[in-house]
């Protein structure tokens, strides 16, 4: 142990890089092994031999060896093949990671990833991973930064090793704690007080998103990150029609309750990335849990005697654009001539047609 000891303190080696490298990845591989042979004879002496890798661990950090510099980046090689695989650029545009850290270069990669279909999404979150063990570091699930939602769900895990960092995931427990709502509510406005609180948490974290409410800011495309006031209108604008909605079902009335619901399913669709995150994506996927939920609330007017249709806006832009207003135009993502975001649905209520509102890739 003691030579184990003077090499770890040997400044600028690369033996004691990778010696340091293997101790990490040997201690991950006992505490797992530890976690599924809790009755294995050697777990005694494995706790001692845990203690004796973590002791040599401590006086490596103490000797403050320039090669375990916190500025160099151990994660670089996953910067490069990140930045510039072709794929990721059809749905990102321009991948560019702004990170200075590598545990904020993981969860920068892998927010991004939320926005890709989810078999490519998958394939690099593996791939993120084989660089990080390659560098000593591991997959932690048990260090998380929760988001407010109505369900438990962990989305990215963190690392622990030569880099430490908090995943990301959705709890229950913090939502409930945010007291959003009271308990013993509807599921839809439980679902939609998960919505208020879950976006504006990822507000918080993501400087990537963008808003296109129209009733904020009708021109264009707005970078939260870049304008303070914007972010603040929508957030306000958001929360505004959420209790617009709780008030609508206060009054039972089922024509009342889709007019409010289709304003904060837009407010939601309006929280964006640029381009758009792909529909099967991670975040396209949780938007539309607020549209399966307005197509619930439209058979339920329907049932009660009402003539209530509506439409998500789909495919060429050339065959939907009778059925909407003041659409918005990017030229990235997608396919030129295509809807991009289906921002508000077409709706028609009774003989009152209702435009819906769209980001379409221009043509050219």
């Amino acid at each position: 142990m003691q030579h184990l000891k003077h090499l770890l303190a040997v400044e600028n080696s690369r033996l004691a890089e990778l010696l340091r490298y293997s101790l990490y990845g040997l201690e991950a591989c006992l505490r797992k092994a530890q976690a599924e042979y809790p009755h294995d004879p050697g777990v005694k002496i494995c706790d001692e031999v845990l203690q004796e890798i973590q002791v040599l661990l401590e006086v490596e950090k103490e000797g403050n060896s320039s090669t375990f510099n916190s500025n160099v980046f151990k994660l670089h090689d996953l910067r490069l093949v990140f930045e510039s695989d072709s794929e990721l650029r059809l749905y990102l545009g321009d991948c560019h990671l702004t990170s200075e850290t590598d545990g904020d270069l993981w969860n920068e990669i892998h927010r991004k990833l939320l926005r890709v279909p989810e078999d490519l999404a998958q394939f690099w979150r593996q791939k993120a991973l084989d660089f990080a063990e390659a560098v000593g570091a591991i997959a932690d699930y048990s260090q998380v930064y929760h988001l407010p939602f109505i369900r438990d769900e962990i989305i990215y895990p963190g690392l622990r090793g030569t880099v430490i960092c908090p995943g990301l995931g959705l709890s229950q427990a913090a939502f409930e704690q945010s007291r959003i709502i009271p308990g013993y509510t509807a599921e839809e406005i439980t679902l939609l007080a998960g919505f208020l609180g879950l976006l504006i948490k990822f507000i918080e974290i993501d400087s990537d998103l963008h808003h296109a409410l129209k009733s904020v800011f009708s021109f264009d495309i707005i970078p939260l990150d870049l304008q303070p006031e914007q972010r603040n209108q929508y957030i306000e604008a958001l929360t505004d029609r959420f209790h617009r909605i709780q008030k609508a079902e206060e009054t039972a009335d089922p024509l009342l309750i889709v007019r409010a619901w289709l304003d904060i399913d837009e407010a939601i669709h309006s929280l964006i990335f640029v381009p758009p995150a792909e529909r099967y994506s991670w975040w396209g996927k949780l938007q539309q849990e607020s549209r399966r939920a307005l197509k619930k609330l439209v058979v339920s007017a329907n049932n009660a005697g009402y003539d209530v249709r509506i439409r998500q806006l789909t495919g060429i832009y050339a065959d939907i654009c009778a059925l909407t207003k003041d659409d918005l135009q990017l030229d990235c993502g997608g396919i030129p001539g295509e809807v991009l975001a289906c921002l508000r649905v077409y709706a028609k209520i009774n003989h009152e047609e209702i435009p819906g509102r769209v980001i379409f890739r221009s043509s050219r």
